[in-house]
C-alpha cells in the first residue's frame, strides 16, 4: 500500500493558473487558441470586482484582432527602447531599470533555488517573471509564497497593472484591470492567511 500524493487545493490551483495566464499575456500577445479560450470563459457573476474584470477581458477577447494585439503588445509593453508601460519592479520602485529591487530579487531567487533561463533576455524583475515564480511557489506548496509576494509584488504590481488598465487598447486595458483586481485579492488573502497562522490556542 502506498501513500497518495497530496493534491493542490482547487483554490490554489486556480491561483497558480491565473498567475500563469497573467505572465503569458504580459510576455507575448495571445494566439488564436488562447483568445478563443478567453472569449468562451463562463464567469460566475458574484458582484465582485474580480468577476467584472474577467467578464470585461472575455468580452474584449471576443472582439480582438490578433494582428492588432501583436502591434499593441509591442507598443505598450516592449517598445523600441521601452513600451508605454514598463513592467519592471526596478522601474516602479527605484525609478530606473536594473536597480536595487532587482538586486534584492536575485538574492531571494537564489535562496529559493530559482535560476534565470538562458532563453530569456528580460531581467528577472519583469512582472511576467514574478508571476511565473508565484505560480511555481503555489504549485510546489512552498510556504515562502507569502513572503515573496509581500517583498517583490505587493509594493508595485497594482500600480503597474493600473497603468496598463488605462491604455487605449481595450484588451490590454481589461488585462490591466484584471491584474490589479487579482493582486489586490492576493494581498487580502495572504494577509488573512498570515493572521490566522499567528493565532495560537492555549489550553488552561
Amino acid at each position: 500500500m502506498t501513500d497518495s500524493l497530496p493534491t493542490l487545493k482547487e483554490a490554489d490551483a486556480l491561483r497558480a493558473d491565473i498567475y500563469q495566464l497573467l505572465a503569458t499575456l504580459l510576455r507575448q500577445p495571445p494566439d488564436a487558441e488562447l483568445l478563443s479560450w478567453l472569449a468562451d470563459l463562463d464567469i460566475e457573476q458574484d458582484g465582485s470586482r474580480l468577476a467584472e474584470c474577467w467578464h470585461a477581458l472575455a468580452g474584449t477577447a471576443q472582439k480582438a484582432d490578433i494582428e492588432q494585439l501583436q502591434r499593441a503588445h509591442f507598443r505598450l509593453l516592449v517598445g523600441v527602447i521601452q513600451g508605454e508601460v514598463v513592467p519592471y519592479a526596478s522601474w516602479y520602485r527605484n525609478g530606473e531599470l536594473m536597480e536595487a529591487a532587482l538586486v534584492a530579487l536575485r538574492r531571494d531567487l537564489r535562496v529559493l533555488g530559482f535560476e534565470r533561463s538562458e532563453h530569456t533576455q528580460d531581467p528577472e524583475d519583469h512582472l511576467a517573471a514574478l508571476c511565473e515564480v508565484m505560480a511555481m511557489l503555489i504549485e510546489s506548496e512552498n510556504p515562502e509564497q507569502a513572503f515573496f509576494f509581500q517583498q517583490h509584488l505587493a509594493p508595485w504590481s497594482v500600480d503597474c497593472f493600473d497603468d496598463l488598465g488605462q491604455v487605449d487598447t481595450a484588451f490590454y486595458a481589461a488585462l490591466g484591470q484584471l491584474g490589479s483586481a487579482f493582486m489586490e485579492s492576493e494581498q487580502a488573502r495572504l494577509i488573512s492567511d498570515e493572521s490566522h497562522a499567528q493565532v495560537r490556542i492555549v489550553e488552561l
